[in-house]
């Protein structure tokens, strides 16, 4: 693939194949891009003067273009603070606020296979770009960039010390060390490895660390905090005999779960933890955001207290504009990635896996029996997804026949349809008659607009369904060109 294949920023930047799309020139033309941006911004917040960190994860030569990313801004009058070492995104964001930046850059490719890496933008706030300013960033793709009479200074910073002392202060250490509960810890060969171990070590917490050494192969999986990529963790927590195992992204901004069987627990559920304790243990003040892909049981804990619910499109970008504009708690996504407003307008799966540790040492409860809490409370919710890694013709032509009008999916009658991101269908699930405060029923299709993908969700009320409307629609999605 050439190096003139267009750039194009989704909802968190940009991505491509290492040595096809992402290479180093057109690295270097997204950090023009960047550069030109904040020469012309008319924020004082984004003032060129105040500089720009640069970070960068695991992947292969993420050091390498970071530096020309830096070199790029540099030229330009710019001056950049340049990661000392691999750093987690959720860091990297938090040193953009803490500092005082006009804006952070990210070598990372997050959760995607180790082929892949790619720049995502972070905001003076310490967040996404918002979408103005991404489609604002894009805009300047292939313009001159000025240089200046004079370069700035690239100067090496550690942005871990002053991250890690956050994350500590917000959650109650105290509390987990006191709680005797023991912990697996999956870092899949990403940035975020040695840290939650860092501090467990430090408080006299039990632990298991696995996936700690860096390896930008990530050997067997990919760095997805998702079945089946975290069966090694999984298998720990039940041969360490640990009460809940934790596990992080690539670049650690996103989280999963185990629970002490053994069993995944998936980032809806992590979410609906999180934000239930928030509201009856913290009850700070604040309304709700998620994802148009993200769990309905968000909705039924919103409305049990009384919190006022947005749903937005998928991205985490969507998020943190909510967070920015008006008096958002917590704001989450199907992902994985998961912020609360106090902290960052930013997901940070660091922090959310501590989080999980406080909530069950405040709570006196096993992950699984938390899980099992909400089940009881709010109806059973089971959910399940499948990426099919198909050619845009077979794609876009799956999209248009599901836009086209669809009666029925795996037996179960189309009520409704709703397309704020992607197409989905609300079913009339016999099986959900049967059960008490079911979950209600939806597939959701949605198209990558970056690659060549289609991703299936669904929630309903059991494990069966689930997989019978995922098949139904891998079916429908392949045999859409016949």
């Amino acid at each position: 693939m050439p190096d003139n294949t267009p750039i194009k920023f989704g909802t968190d930047g940009w991505r491509g194949v290492i040595a096809e799309d992402f290479t180093f020139e057109n690295v270097r033309k997204a950090a023009a891009a960047i550069a030109n941006y904040l020469l012309s911004a008319k924020d004082p917040e984004e003032a060129p003067a105040k500089g720009v960190c640069i970070g960068y994860d695991t992947r292969f030569a993420s050091d390498r273009f970071a530096r020309a990313v830096a070199e790029v801004l540099v030229a330009t009058g710019i001056p950049v603070k340049l990661a000392s070492h691999i750093t987690p995104t959720p860091a990297l964001s938090y040193g953009v606020r803490d500092l005082g930046t006009a804006g952070g850059v990210m070598i990372t490719s997050s959760h995607n296979p180790y082929q892949w890496n790619g720049v995502k933008y972070k905001a003076f706030y310490g967040g996404s770009g918002k979408p103005s300013i991404m489609t604002a960033i894009e805009s300047y793709l292939d313009k001159p960039l000025p240089k200046a009479a004079k370069p700035a200074e690239i100067s090496e910073v550690d942005f871990l010390p002053s991250y890690v002392e956050a994350i500590r202060r917000f959650t109650d250490l105290d509390l987990i060390a006191k709680s005797g509960f023991k912990f697996a810890i999956d870092c899949m060969y990403g940035a975020g490895s040695g840290i939650l171990a860092g501090i467990f070590k430090s408080i006299g917490v039990d632990y298991v660390e696995i996936r700690a050494e860096h390896d930008p192969l990530f050997p067997g999986i990919n760095p997805e905090p998702i079945e089946p990529h975290v069966r090694a963790l999984e298998e720990t927590v039940v041969q360490h005999h640990c009460h809940a195992g934790l596990v992080t992204d690539g670049d650690a901004d996103r989280i999963g779960a185990v629970d002490e069987h053994g069993n995944f627990v998936d980032a809806h559920k992590v979410y609906a933890v999180l934000l239930e304790w928030l509201l009856t243990r913290k009850k700070w003040p604040g309304d709700v955001t998620r994802a148009f892909n993200t769990t309905s049981m968000i909705d039924r804990i919103c409305a049990r207290y009384g919190r006022k619910l947005y749903e937005h499109g998928i991205g985490f970008k969507y998020v943190c504009d909510l967070m920015l504009e008006k008096n958002i708690l917590i704001g989450g996504e199907e992902s994985g990635g998961i912020g609360i407003a106090r902290h960052l307008p930013e997901r940070d799966g660091l922090l959310n896996a501590l989080l999980i540790a406080n909530v069950m040492a405040e709570e006196n409860k096993t992950l699984g029996q938390l899980v099992q809490h909400l089940q009881d409370t709010y109806g059973e919710h089971q959910y399940g997804r499948i990426d099919l890694h198909i050619d845009d013709d077979l794609k876009n032509a799956a999209i248009a026949r599901a836009r086209a009008g669809v009666k029925e999916f795996a037996g179960m009658p189309v009520e409704h349809v709703e397309t704020l991101d992607g197409i989905k269908f609300f079913l009339d699930n016999p099986e959900a008659k049967t059960k008490p405060n079911a979950a209600k029923t939806w597939l959701l299709l949605r198209a990558s607009g970056t690659e060549p993908l289609l991703r299936i969700y669904a929630e309903t009320c059991s494990k069966e369904s689930v997989s019978k409307l995922l098949e139904a629609a891998r079916e429908f999605a392949m045999t859409s060109l016949n």
